[in-house]
């Protein structure tokens, strides 16, 4: 990684959640003396040491490292806030509750920016009910070189990920939990989302 956390991060993480150098010392495992050396820009966190800091300042170790905070009242159960990376040489997805730092086949993998479905006609996804279940299908490719990788349904407590290979029918099922978000991602054009239809009450 090209940087690493800073002092003014960590006092000004430390301050937002109202802790003291001691409080924070103690959440660590270190010294309130080495917490003050640490905002004083006399010495840095050891590496062992940054997913305790992470964790007792409340962000994320990408966070932490990045200076860049996502305010979320419910940063841990919020799965509305996945992210999915990609493997671009070996395929392999990575679901994070937010952002975060991963790596994979020696590449670091950046997070998926999902584009609407419904603007693009050649990824245009077709939901429709099945008794309890979404039924989505799509008019897309599925050869070697250009298919549909998964598909995704997201809701605010729970993520269903099905993967689909190339050759068979872009199609999936997920059984219905509630309002939420569906994904699916081209090998060669990305990730992709729409919302989920509203659903009609049945007496």
């Amino acid at each position: 990684m090209g940087r690493y956390v800073t002092a003014e991060i960590i006092k000004s993480l430390r301050e937002g959640k109202r802790l003291t150098q001691r409080e924070l010392a103690s959440a660590v495992g270190v010294t309130d003396k080495a917490v003050s050396k640490w905002e004083s820009g006399r010495g840095l966190p050891d590496i062992s040491l940054i997913d305790a800091l992470a964790q007792a300042l409340g962000v994320s170790v990408a966070e932490l490292l990045t200076g860049d905070v996502r305010e979320n009242a419910n940063r841990a159960g919020n799965m509305m806030r996945s992210k999915f990376y990609v493997c671009p040489i070996c395929g392999n997805v990575v679901h994070a509750m937010g952002e975060g730092s991963f790596s994979c086949c020696g590449v670091q993998l950046m997070s998926q920016e999902a584009e609407d479905a419904d603007e693009d006609d050649a990824h245009r996804v077709h939901v429709e009910r099945i008794e309890n279940d979404w039924y989505l299908t799509l008019d897309h490719p599925m050869t070697k070189q250009h298919y549909l990788s998964f598909a995704t349904y997201v809701t605010s407590d729970t993520v269903s990920l099905k993967k689909l290979y190339p050759e068979q029918s872009p199609e999936v099922r997920f059984p219905m939990r509630g309002s939420g978000l569906l994904y699916v991602f081209c090998n060669q054009h990305g990730l992709f989302r729409l919302k989920t239809p509203r659903i009609q009450r049945t007496r």
